[in-house]
């Protein structure tokens, strides 16, 4: 969108949040406009699920607007914008509730978001959302530089420009090699502590100069351990920090408390942690090669079938590091593909809700206002739009995912595994990110058998087994499309993002 209408929008959204004095801070990730608000109650929901540019609304840790990879950042710089011209100090206007109305989706779905909110407020959740919310503002960087790794291996194949396949190596490879120092600086911010002392405790496991150390009777390499090894030593370095500074006389915490928490991080670092996390890092790409080489077809039907009732259970976090691991380490992360295809049976299923719910103006409505963004990776609107509230279709659109994501686990097994070189995008927006050992061209043909049988068999599940009698009698009765079903929702995929 253009500057114009990204203000438009931002212009929209700030008086529904409350206003620019109800707003502590801003940010996004990759489809997603983070708000943190002093006051959630002066929020109206129900006007801001209406506006047309926004898919969806998630209450989390911050209050999250749904805007889609394209306009997040021009709306989010928008909306800083305006803060700074307002000076954050405008008066946070009381808007009215939305107004009553019958049971519909849109309400059932505001339930369940709800009820997941209260489930997922567990200290084990909360800590896999903090360690998501490390990774999430690195997923940019992780994409651009994999499509730049994509397109340096697609015109090395041809044979094409070596002379600029050379130069794309160092521009795709340079921040991968320091991915552990901005974990560490991100992990430190995230955690309380100072970004920078995370960073620097972190920037031991990639420093050349660890090849001449050893740990445990084995010689350690640079980059050992990965993000794993430098969330750990940047975890570290925040309660070395503070341990530092309940000690220290204040006079001295700017000498002491700095030179204590790299010096003692940065040895735990080196004779530990690189070792311990190197081995795990080894294991999780043993295992994950292991999965789709011998069990590829009922590894890919269960992580399939299971990854949206993960999301539901907000257990889908702890699965970042994990890709973050297989990339940095294999060059892409298998995973990443068959769990896209969650998304694909979701998409199939939206459409037979469609074509079965032939005289519900709303629920049609909602469906053709977020299949595009589905299909581009986005699911937010169709899962807590339409198919959650509902209830047999989300299992049905989770039978779609199982199909397609076995599809591509038999191709893994068969020797054609898929990966993708970024964490971040799914749906279509994942084809420029993939990679394989037979070249782009079979591993997107690979992918795009997966999402084609997501589509098929989460449609024809839902289609004849998605709806009894009751449901159908209750939802496919003629009724007016109000605008604030077009857009409600809690976040899917990418997260895992």
């Amino acid at each position: 969108m253009s500057d114009e209408k990204n203000r438009a929008v931002a212009e929209a959204i700030l008086p529904l949040v409350g206003g620019a004095a109800n707003i502590r801070s801003v940010a996004h990730c990759m489809t997603r406009l983070r708000l943190g608000l002093a006051d959630r109650s002066l929020v109206d929901r129900a006007a801001l699920d209406a506006l047309p540019a926004v898919l969806g609304t998630v209450e989390d840790d911050t209050y999250q607007i749904v805007l889609g990879p394209g306009p997040v950042a021009g709306v989010t710089a928008q909306l800083r914008r305006l803060l700074d011209e307002a000076g954050r100090a405008a008066p946070a206007p009381a808007p009215g509730g939305p107004s009553p109305g019958a049971e519909d989706l849109a309400g059932r779905g505001a339930r369940i978001r709800a009820e997941a909110r209260v489930r997922n407020a567990t200290p084990l959740k909360a800590a896999l959302r903090r360690i998501a919310n490390v990774f999430v503002p690195l997923i940019p960087a992780l994409i651009g530089c994999g499509i730049v790794a994509g397109l340096s291996g697609a015109l090395a194949n041809l044979g094409w420009a070596p002379a600029l396949v050379t130069a794309l190596g160092p521009v795709s490879s340079g921040f991968m090699s320091l991915l552990a120092v901005f974990v560490g600086y991100n992990t430190a911010k995230e955690f309380g502590g100072t970004p920078v002392l995370g960073g620097a405790v972190a920037s031991v496991i990639v420093y050349a100069g660890v090849a001449k150390a050893e740990a445990f009777g084995h010689h350690l390499t640079p980059g050992q351990g990965g993000v794993i090894g430098a969330l750990g030593a940047a975890l570290l370095a925040v309660w070395l920090e503070r341990w530092t500074r309940r000690i220290v006389p204040a006079a001295l915490d700017v000498l002491v408390t700095p030179t204590v928490t790299v010096l003692l991080g940065g040895l735990a670092a080196l004779f530990g942690l690189m070792f311990i996390a190197g081995e795990v890092s080894t294991a999780i790409g043993h295992a994950a090669t292991w999965l789709l080489t011998h069990g590829g077809l009922l590894a890919g039907l269960v992580l399939g079938g299971l990854f949206l009732p993960l999301v539901m259970l907000g257990l889908h976090q702890a699965l970042i590091p994990i890709h973050t691991t297989l990339i940095q380490q294999q060059g892409s992360t298998v995973l990443l593909p068959i769990l896209a295809m969650a998304g694909a049976g979701q998409v199939g299923c939206a459409v037979a809700v469609y074509l079965r719910l032939r005289h519900n103006a709303a629920v049609r409505a909602t469906i053709r206002s977020a299949l595009p963004a589905g299909l581009l990776g986005v699911g937010e609107p169709l899962v807590y739009g339409v198919t959650l509230p509902l209830g047999r279709p989300f299992v049905t659109a989770c039978v779609g995912g199982a199909a397609g994501g076995a599809f591509i686990g038999v191709a893994g097994q068969l020797g054609g595994a898929v990966g993708s070189t970024a964490v971040g995008p799914s749906g279509w927006a994942l084809f420029p990110l993939l990679t394989g050992p037979h070249g782009m061209a079979a591993s997107a043909a690979v992918y795009g058998g997966g999402l084609l049988t997501g589509y098929a068999v989460g449609f024809l599940a839902t289609y004849f087994f998605g709806f009894t009698r009751e449901l159908l009698a209750e939802f496919d009765v003629p009724e007016p499309a109000p605008a604030a079903m077009a857009g409600t929702g809690l976040g899917t995929a990418d997260e895992q993002s």
